[in-house]
């Protein structure tokens, strides 16, 4: 895709309008989402979920299967698929999700949105320091590094 200009994309301007269509949580606000019933899906790679640490509540979902297991109109989809199903989507780091959150509205799954810092920062909310296994920062799958701040 392009822009109005005819140029590419970067993937700065393809988060930033992802996010701009969710309704992001803060680690709490999941919490008291959670516990009112919300699906919490995990779509790190097995690999980092078992370096990194797991919240017992998400249910891991890989990013590559994800719009197939929540489309109500697909073959593959969970018995929970649906449109209004409240989906909180998980990456370690928030990045990820966003991306994936945007995804599953577009599947018409309205209710979809993600946790601002991901799991990382759930963990931290829950007073649980996350485990890094000897070489996980390397681990494939790994969030990208946070865009650059600018003053």
């Amino acid at each position: 895709m392009t822009t109005p200009t005819g140029r590419p994309r970067t993937i700065d301007e393809v988060l930033a309008d992802a996010r701009s269509r969710l309704r992001r949580l803060t680690p709490a606000e999941a919490e008291r989402v959670c516990a009112d019933g919300a699906f919490v899906v995990d779509i790190r790679p097995a690999a980092q979920r078992a370096a990194e640490g797991e919240l017992s509540f998400a249910t891991p979902i890989e990013r590559n299967v994800l719009e197939w297991r929540l489309d109500p109109a697909s073959d593959a989809s969970l018995p929970i698929a649906s449109h209004d199903l409240q989906v909180v989507v998980l990456c370690q780091e928030g990045y990820t999700s966003s991306l994936a959150a945007a995804a599953l509205q577009e599947l018409g799954i309205h209710r979809a949105t993600d946790v601002i810092g991901g799991y990382a920062a759930w963990r931290t909310l829950r007073g649980d320091a996350p485990s890094r296994a000897a070489g996980a920062a390397g681990a494939e799958g790994a969030e990208p590094p946070p865009p650059p701040t600018t003053t």
